[in-house]
């Protein structure tokens, strides 16, 4: 397995001891470093935010394009409607 690259970007922030304190509690309960406990929450979050975006902006080609991708009658695919058949694999 290739090890991942060290990290090389800092981020600093100031926190008060009452926040500190509970960040390294929950970072112990999970068995992970303050940095790694902290890197972890706040990525996950970051993905939320991105993939929460409800807005975006397309000029009137690319929205025309979208528009007629999303009307545009579905074609049959055999394999995903036998994947969607089937039993999930958290049931077995």
């Amino acid at each position: 397995m290739a090890r991942p690259s060290a990290r090389s970007a800092s981020i600093n922030l100031r926190a008060r001891p009452g926040q500190r304190a509970l960040i390294d509690r929950a970072a112990a309960t999970l068995g992970k470093n303050r940095s790694d406990f902290m890197l972890e929450a706040a990525c996950r979050e970051a993905e939320n935010v991105l993939l929460d975006r409800r807005l975006f902006d397309l000029d009137s080609d690319a929205f025309a394009a979208f528009e007629a991708a999303l009307t545009a009658p579905t074609t049959d695919n055999p394999a995903l409607r036998r994947l969607l058949q089937g039993a999930p694999p958290w049931d077995d």
